[in-house]
């Protein structure tokens, strides 16, 4: 994840930087090239600061070549398009006509959802602290890297099965050293520990690698629960919490809470 306030939307054109793609660190682990006519969204993303978290804190140096820097690589580069490309038709990673991504079997969103509403919106849905559908696109990415201001690594684990149909693990970390700000405003601070996220995720991929559907699986609950667990400013506190949301996590992917495919 570029971090939101390290972008300038003035600087909106041109390819990303060499310590974009990790090269300063001795390895190449984003190639993404946008296509001559592409618009950053937000602003050029830098991903230096991001790439400093993931390669101090990584767990699995994965062998050039193998199943797993592959799976890597092309996430890195989906994540690319998917947070800071707003036009799908400048996507390169996905096939925009037949992509779709679904979240623990729920309800898929297409290609145009996605770009609408932002991934971090699509995955996490509604949880008890955290509400999808009342979120922008930007305002996610502004809380995110709040949260995490030295940015959000992502790394794959280790590969199941090989294409077409791509069955992985992966982990998503950082220390959690900013500070969260729930739905109902409430404002949490990070102690500088660790934030791990583990999941699965199933990519069709056709034979150029370029990806068809995404199914993930991971408790968006995970996500959000350790994030609040040190208020900011204890007067926040509501008697009794939030009985209605209390146990609900519903919505990810295209699903409202009732199970109907709508957005959030």
């Amino acid at each position: 994840m570029a971090l939101a306030h390290e972008m300038d939307k003035n600087d909106n054109k041109g390819p990303l930087s060499e310590e974009s793609s990790g090269q300063p660190f001795g390895e190449l682990i984003r190639d993404y090239k946008p296509l001559p006519d592409t618009i950053w969204r937000f602003g050029k993303p830098n991903y230096a600061r991001v790439n400093k978290t993931y390669f101090q804190h990584r767990t699995m140096v994965h062998k050039e070549g193998s199943l797993e820097a592959v799976v890597s690589k092309i996430v890195k580069n989906w994540e690319v398009e998917s947070h800071h490309i707003a036009d799908i038709h400048q996507w390169q990673t996905m096939d925009v006509t037949a992509f779709k991504a679904a979240v623990n079997g729920g309800c898929p969103c297409n290609a145009q959802l996605m770009s609408d509403v932002g991934p971090y919106n699509m995955l996490l849905g509604e949880t008890k602290d955290y509400s999808g559908g009342t979120q922008s696109f930007e305002q996610s990415n502004k809380t995110f890297s709040a949260t995490f201001p030295e940015g959000f690594a992502w790394e794959c684990l280790e590969v199941f099965s090989g294409p077409p149909n791509v069955l992985f693990k992966w982990r998503h970390f950082a220390p959690y050293s900013g500070t969260f700000t729930d739905k109902n405003g409430k404002q949490y601070k990070g102690n500088g520990e660790m934030f791990n996220l583990i999941g699965l995720c199933m990519a069709k991929v056709n034979e150029k690698l370029v990806i068809e559907s995404l199914d993930i699986y991971y408790n968006p609950e995970d996500m959000i629960k350790p994030l609040v667990s040190t208020m900011v400013d204890h007067s926040q506190t509501v008697l009794g919490g939030d009985e209605e949301a209390e146990g609900k996590t519903a919505g990810p992917g295209g699903c409202s809470t009732d199970g109907a495919c709508t957005l959030m």
